[in-house]
């Protein structure tokens, strides 16, 4: 169960360090790169800046001016991102109270719920950071293969890749822990578990009463009462 947690978490923290690299990244829509060695020019656009490189090695970026004037879509993945990010941060602290490996967060069941609430901002950081991708991405093919679009063409970039791949880690970290709780909680509370209480309580039970008549010193009766009620009148004819 520790090792079941152990690489959730794993799961998880390289999906948050993936979900950074492609918040901050300025590669999340490129226009293809000429085949001319002089004029090899390309531009390359990210949620917070836009740059442009040449073949020389040159680039210059310049940030966004204002957000007001930007694009509806870019502040919608903007704000998915840095939820991704800090919901993704406090799934870690909170996998790292509520694992079974760890001394801290008191009884197991406080750990218990410590770790499903872990397992939940995982799942949620990475629908956040799936979400804006895919936004992103639809945003870019609908204008490539749009006839009527005559403005630059972009093609989609490494962050997208990037940010796709972080949230099925963080997807997957989360269901990881739904299933490694669910798992102990099935084992606690199984049947057998309960029939092997109610045999071993049962025999505790009868073997002190059987103690309690040798130490008085008596011979314990057998009790017919129980096993005449068993039979009717006709079984005496």
């Amino acid at each position: 169960m520790s090792c079941c947690q152990i690489m959730a978490l794993l799961a998880g923290i390289v999906g948050l360090g993936a979900t950074i690299c492609a918040t901050v990244s300025n590669e999340w829509k490129t226009t293809s790169r000429a085949s001319s060695v002089i004029t090899a020019t390309w531009v390359f656009q990210g949620l917070w800046m836009n740059c442009a490189g040449n073949a020389i090695g040159a680039v210059h970026c310049r940030q966004h001016h204002t957000i007001f004037k930007l694009e509806g879509y870019i502040q919608v993945c903007r704000g998915l991102m840095i939820a991704a990010v800090c919901l993704g941060f406090f799934a870690t602290a909170c996998a790292l109270v509520g694992m079974k490996c760890t001394k801290i967060g008191g009884s197991d069941q406080i750990k218990a719920r410590i770790a499903c609430f872990a397992g939940l901002q995982f799942f949620i950081s990475g629908l956040c950071s799936l979400t804006s991708c895919s936004l992103y991405a639809h945003r870019i093919t609908s204008e490539f293969f749009d006839p009527m679009f005559v403005a630059q063409k972009y093609e989609l970039g490494a962050a997208l890749f990037i940010g796709w791949g972080g949230s099925a880690l963080c997807i997957l970290g989360g269901m990881v822990f739904f299933l490694s709780l669910s798992d102990s909680f099935s084992r606690s509370s199984s049947p057998a578990d309960k029939r092997r209480y109610i045999y071993s309580a049962s025999y505790i039970s009868s073997h002190g009463k059987t103690q309690k008549h040798l130490s008085n010193g008596r011979k314990a009766s057998p009790d017919y009462s129980s096993t005449s009620q068993q039979f009717d009148k006709n079984a005496y004819v």
